[in-house]
């Protein structure tokens, strides 16, 4: 993941739930010691699988070269990434901790409990059907983890502190491209049942329901992630072009993201207005990434 790229999403979901006036982004790395998180908590897929699927059997493994690279100590740690991934960042910026921890790595302390881990898997979504290929572990399955992770953590402090670490935690989830290339355009498992439309809204209604089953575990400060310009993923673009010469974006897939990004906003508003004293907010990844794809030279004046 190059540099520039994950700090453009980095300020996109800080300065989306931090609560401060557009602007912020300047004062936003000296924030750390006047943090408004108690930790940390992170679900989804190897956008933010901080090492989940080292402890697990997958074909999605992040622990070998060339990952890793550039990560302190230049070790592959199972994140898919080069370094560091956006929760780590997130996690220094706000003064809680160097890197977010993955649930399953043995041996977690009671301050690696205490300020927040990683649930996320690489390959994983929100239909459970999508990680029949990968062999992931589904946002569902994420959810169980996270009640033994509140078990262990009213075990390590207390239940009255448990329930403010919870409360003030930053709640972070990235999903979604894996149920659209696994299960509709690569394979088409669910275009046998449901139209474009029909499967953004059975997703959009996983996510609702996974919300609310958040908010009823005591979160309340959540930031959801949406789609990426998923026509631009090199494996897209490579099915629908043969020859390298004529590859280019599938813009009919792009659209379909845009349109699904619009619908998760409107039902974040929404499930916010519902859940008294939440926060739960949109994040926006596919601007900042069209935006590079469009103007590549942008990113080459800042490295």
């Amino acid at each position: 993941m190059a540099p520039v790229l994950v700090f453009l999403i980095i300020l996109i979901h800080l300065c989306v739930i931090i609560f401060i006036p557009a602007g912020c982004c300047g004062s936003i790395l000296t924030s750390g010691k006047n943090s408004k998180f108690t930790a940390v908590l992170v679900f989804g897929d190897s956008t933010v699988d901080t090492g989940n699927n080292n402890y697990i059997v997958t074909v999605a493994k992040g622990d070998h070269p060339p990952y890793g690279r550039d990560f302190p100590g230049h070790i592959p740690t199972g994140r898919f990434s080069n370094g560091k991934l956006v929760p780590d960042f997130i996690a220094s910026f706000l003064g809680i901790k160097d890197t977010v921890p993955p649930f399953l790595e043995p041996g977690l302390s009671n301050k690696d409990l205490k300020t927040g881990v990683a649930f996320a898997s690489g390959g994983s979504g929100y239909d459970d059907l999508t990680t029949v290929v990968s062999g992931a572990i589904p946002v569902s399955q994420q959810l169980k983890y996270f009640k033994e992770y509140i078990q262990r953590l009213r075990n390590a402090v207390g239940d009255k502190d448990a329930e403010k670490i919870i409360a003030g935690a930053l709640v972070i989830i990235s999903a979604g491209t894996n149920d659209f290339i696994l299960n509709f355009y690569d394979i088409p498992t669910r275009r046998l049942e449901f139209n474009i439309s029909q499967y953004q809204d059975f997703l959009l209604a996983r996510i609702s329901d996974f919300v609310s089953e958040l908010y009823k575990l005591g979160c309340r400060k959540l930031v959801i992630a949406g789609l990426p310009p998923m026509g631009c993923l090199p494996i897209q673009m490579t099915l629908r072009f043969a020859e390298i010469k004529d590859r280019k974006c599938v813009e009919d897939e792009n659209m379909d993201a845009q349109i699904y990004n619009r619908k998760l906003a409107k039902l974040l508003s929404e499930r916010q207005a519902e859940l008294l004293q939440s926060k739960i907010v949109y994040a926006d990844a596919y601007e900042p990434l069209i935006d590079m794809i469009h103007h590549p030279q942008k990113v080459c004046r800042h490295r």
